[in-house]
């Protein structure tokens, strides 16, 4: 997913600056705009219609790094109001960068409500999408079993090192005749993954289920 993020943030800000930084052949471009909402109560003159499509376009214009952002850095467990944060953050800078970049580029001109409203597209989109969407991952990994109860996790099922129970088949805490300090042994055997993965785990707790191998002891020969 964090690829796949990846690849859709690159080719939605190459798309961006096509559509932003291109030099526009016009016979004459309106002055810059520095003065917060201004412009927005300009378009809001012209009639619901019209004021309509171009704020629409402010806010979609960098909506998609809402989820873009997130998507590509691809950790769930983190703070949702942090995230938020960095998400507009990062969007806000992009913004402020596209339109630096649009000062020395023909027929385009700088609009500081076009920064606040491609700041607020990114908070919808981010507060829309993201938390129900990280939600229904985590809800949909900790079903999985392993990424809870999985390899080389010391709190899966009978100390096995982690392995599920339904892979163990049952063996999980079942040892007899074995010491404590057996049945120690083949978790540590089995965490280390010595004997290879599961099924290398459960081979130990079945050999010490057995009991342990006599053993005669050594004499020594005169000479």
């Amino acid at each position: 997913m964090r690829v796949t993020g990846a690849i859709l943030l690159v080719a939605h800000l190459a798309l961006v600056a096509w559509l932003t930084l291109r030099p526009l052949d016009v016979p004459w471009v309106r002055p810059a705009n520095l003065h917060p909402l201004s412009g927005l109560r300009a378009d809001l003159a012209l009639g619901w219609p019209e004021a309509g499509l171009r704020i629409g376009e402010g806010l979609a214009l960098l909506a998609p790094l809402g989820v873009l952002l997130p998507m590509a850095d691809g950790r769930l467990g983190v703070s949702g109001l942090a995230s938020l944060f960095r998400t507009a953050a990062a969007g806000a800078l992009i913004s402020l960068g596209i339109a630096l970049l649009q000062t020395g580029v023909p027929g385009r001109v700088v609009d500081v409500d076009v920064l606040l409203l491609n700041t607020a597209g990114v908070l919808l989109a981010h507060l829309t999408v993201v938390p129900a969407g990280r939600a229904w991952l985590r809800r949909r990994l900790g079903a999985g079993g392993v990424p809870e109860a999985g390899y080389g996790n010391r709190g899966g099922y009978g100390g096995l090192g982690g392995v599920p129970e339904d892979i163990s088949g049952g063996a999980a805490g079942s040892c007899d005749g074995c010491t404590t300090g057996d049945v120690r042994g083949a978790d540590r055997v089995a965490a280390a993954g010595v004997a290879g993965p599961a099924g290398g785990a459960v081979s130990v707790r079945g050999e010490l289920s057995q009991g342990r191998t006599p053993t005669t002891p050594r004499v020594g020969i005169a000479p």
